[in-house]
């Protein structure tokens, strides 16, 4: 019978270098994964508590058909989200196909001519860039429907800059919008003391103003998430953390009642909100997936800071370092070269249990303005919580690691990235 590592020589070709390298990484990482299994236990805690006091049921994972009336699973389920997240009522949607839709239903549910929007984490994702008027000649983009957009960006050190939201920031803003994840820029991600602190900030110029958070990637990094500490609002995606790597598709909101309601007139029409809408079956892998997702998201976490500390080790710059606190499961790393960020995204690809015979290659996907490369050989296409990695084709080159959906897979895929990576520096 082989042993792991001659598994790992055998069957996956990785060098004895590359295995002893991790070897003393993992080693070293024990108290630091100690720390977050704690996270984890709470947060399990927490979502079984919000199932058991929602009086969840096996009624609840049948779903009806045509207008979708009085779907118990679909309402439950939204219940359930609303008590892991700390909101007054949640929008838990198959029919939200992903992050960026989730976030486009909040902004253009909530903005109207004259209002006024203020980003103070600076740039958004990319793939909202078009939604807000920032590029492209969409018609139905915020700024061309008269909505006032203006950004705030991180100061040279990495930090929030508070006195520029204290000067940016005014009476008569409609919201404030932040993105707790990195990304494609190179810093850490937004913790949640720092949004603790936002929000206090905003709210002391207008408790009106409604702070809403991109909360994709952050889900479970924490003991409390961003509505818990007096954000309005927050919007991920299903096949990112909190769908536990169960769940085919879908989005979801989660936040005050009211401005739930708003939002729920642009999902569907005026007058119907979230009376109607199919589940499509999907219930249950919603619930059962939502109930793995803080075992999950530790699994990807430990992967993210593996990944950086074994590329650290070699010379390369990362973001966040290895001791930084974590508020995403994304790990950044500057390989410097075009070559280095297809290697890398090579060796994740022939780490996946799907399609791992394919090479990656960067191509121009709808939504950003340079080519993207992206390895994900997953059982959900695209599913950000699943290993995988992507970088946007342009200096300094750097690429992002996020997923695992278990800590061994995630380990691997970095081992083989940086086998890949170490063949082009020795051309």
């Amino acid at each position: 019978m082989k042993t792991t590592k001659e598994i790992l020589e055998d069957f996956f070709g990785l060098s004895k270098e590359v295995i002893a390298a991790s070897e003393k990484i993992e080693a070293e990482l024990q108290e630091k994964f100690t720390y977050l299994n704690d996270i984890k236990e709470f947060n399990q805690y927490k979502v079984l508590k919000a199932m058991q006091e929602a009086r969840l049921s096996d009624q609840h994972f049948q779903w009806t058909t045509g207008y979708g009336y009085n779907d118990l699973g679909r309402d439950k389920l939204e219940e359930v989200y609303s008590k892991v997240f700390g909101g007054e009522d949640a929008i838990v949607r198959p029919v939200i196909v992903n992050g960026t839709h989730a976030l486009t239903l909040c902004l253009t549910g909530l903005l109207k001519a004259g209002d006024e929007m203020v980003a103070v984490t600076g740039k958004p994702y990319d793939t909202l860039d078009e939604v807000i008027g920032i590029r492209g000649d969409y018609p139905v983009s915020l700024i061309k429907n008269g909505v006032q957009y203006q950004q705030l960006e991180f100061l040279a050190d990495g930090y929030m800059d508070f006195e520029g939201i204290k000067n940016t920031v005014k009476k008569s803003t409609t919201l404030v919008y932040l993105q707790r994840s990195t990304g494609y820029s190179f810093r850490n991600a937004v913790d949640m003391a720092t949004i603790r602190r936002v929000v206090d900030l905003v709210k002391s110029i207008n408790p009106n103003i409604i702070v809403m958070i991109d909360n994709c990637y952050g889900e479970f990094l924490e003991c409390k998430e961003p509505t818990e500490v007096g954000a309005d609002l927050i919007a991920g995606s299903l096949i990112k953390n909190p769908g536990g790597g169960l769940a085919l598709t879908g989005g979801y909101i989660v936040g005050r009642r009211d401005l739930i309601e708003l939002i729920s007139y642009r999902m569907t029409s005026p007058g119907i909100g979230k009376e109607c809408g199919l589940t499509f079956g999907l219930s249950r892998s919603f619930f059962q997936g939502l109930f793995m997702a803080p075992q999950v998201v530790c699994e990807a976490l430990k992967s993210a800071i593996f990944c950086g500390k074994l590329f650290k080790a070699e010379g390369y710059s990362i973001k966040p370092d290895v001791e930084d606190m974590r508020s995403d499961i994304i790990q950044a790393i500057e390989l410097g070269s075009e070559e280095k960020v297809l290697a890398f995204c090579k060796g994740i690809q022939a780490s996946a249990p799907v399609d791992s015979y394919v090479t990656p290659e960067g191509w121009d996907m709808p939504g950003y303005d340079v080519p993207v490369v992206m390895a994900a050989g997953a059982f959900v296409q695209g599913s950000s919580i699943e290993l995988s990695s992507d970088a946007p084709i342009k200096p300094p080159y750097n690429v992002y690691f996020q997923g695992g959906l278990t800590y061994q897979h995630g380990k691997l895929g970095a081992m083989k990235a940086l086998q890949y990576v170490k063949e082009v520096e020795r051309k």
